[in-house]
């Protein structure tokens, strides 16, 4: 009923697909898992929104020389088109954009560096968590031996340590404007117990008002450059790696003070194909697959 035996790309589909007419002036890339946890490389137009239009590219895999080969079987006058382009932090994501967009001007997108601020902070709290379960353990473990009950000790809010460190996951995410009043009190059990956890959440709640902050690069240069002060009298590794990370990729995460630009357009069409796949309970085969993809997004 479909034209799918007759269409053009079908004999390298599983290798390449390339829409160079929908080329637009703001693109994003990123990886999607399209089954089995194989991994595609992703370009689409953000002007289309997520709808017909959107594909541009779907390559098979994301080594940066294999990718760049495919795209520049698209014209240099339609690639020159391309004036911005949203990425994350991934060295063969900037080789593909600098080889294949040379006119394009790149930017880092917000929320991948503000992940990796969440990271360092929960990571902190799983430490700590890891650390009141042996305590407990060996608690529990010495009571039986004395032949005693073991009584948890129960903070202000009726939780354990244990528990505390467990439920003060979620909000840790949150900025503080949108904590539940059960939320509020338990973060300042949570940081009165452990100023390191205070701290991290700190300095990732200042880089987030940064990007927050309707602010021109030129302040947001500066503010960085106080916030990396804060970052090296905290003392805290994580957070210089964070810090080490951002200056690697200086130029590209200011950019994107200049329109705000984020790759959120491709987390939403990424989140479009896994719905995709779900629908038709996995992908049998990846040729009609990408087939359905195309005729519907490309």
């Amino acid at each position: 009923m479909s034209d799918y035996k007759d269409w053009k790309q079908l004999i390298h589909s599983e290798k390449w697909l390339l829409f160079p007419e929908n080329i637009g002036k703001t693109l994003s890339i990123d990886e999607v898992a399209l089954s089995q946890g194989e991994l595609y490389t992703v370009v689409t137009n953000k002007n289309a929104n997520g709808r017909k239009g959107s594909i541009i590219a779907v390559i098979e895999g994301t080594k940066a020389d294999v990718v760049i080969e495919h795209l520049l079987k698209i014209p240099y006058k339609q690639r020159k088109i391309v004036q911005e382009i949203s990425l994350d932090m991934a060295n063969s994501m900037k080789a593909i954009a600098t080889h294949c967009f040379t006119k394009a001007i790149q930017v880092t997108d917000r929320f991948h560096v503000q992940k990796l601020c969440s990271e360092a902070v929960q990571e902190l709290r799983i430490k700590h968590r890891w650390n009141a379960i042996n305590k407990e353990n060996q608690a529990i473990k010495l009571a039986k031996e004395k032949s005693k009950p073991y009584n948890e000790k129960l903070l202000e809010n009726g939780d354990t340590l244990r528990q505390l460190l467990a439920r003060g996951r979620y909000l840790l995410y949150k900025s503080r404007e949108k904590w539940t009043d059960n939320q509020r009190q338990r973060a300042e059990i949570l940081f009165d117990l452990y100023p390191d956890i205070h701290k991290a959440y700190k300095l990732a709640e200042k880089l987030k008002f940064i990007y927050n902050s309707k602010i021109t690069k030129e302040i947001a240069m500066t503010k960085l450059a106080h916030w990396y002060k804060d970052v090296d009298e905290s003392g805290m590794d994580s957070f210089n790696t964070i810090k080490n990370t951002i200056q690697v990729n200086y130029n590209t995460i200011l950019n994107y003070f200049n329109n705000r630009t984020t790759n959120a357009s491709a987390e939403s069409f990424n989140a479009k194909i896994k719905a995709f796949r779900s629908q038709f309970r996995g992908v049998r085969s990846k040729k009609f697959f990408l087939y359905r993809l195309s005729q519907i997004y490309a």
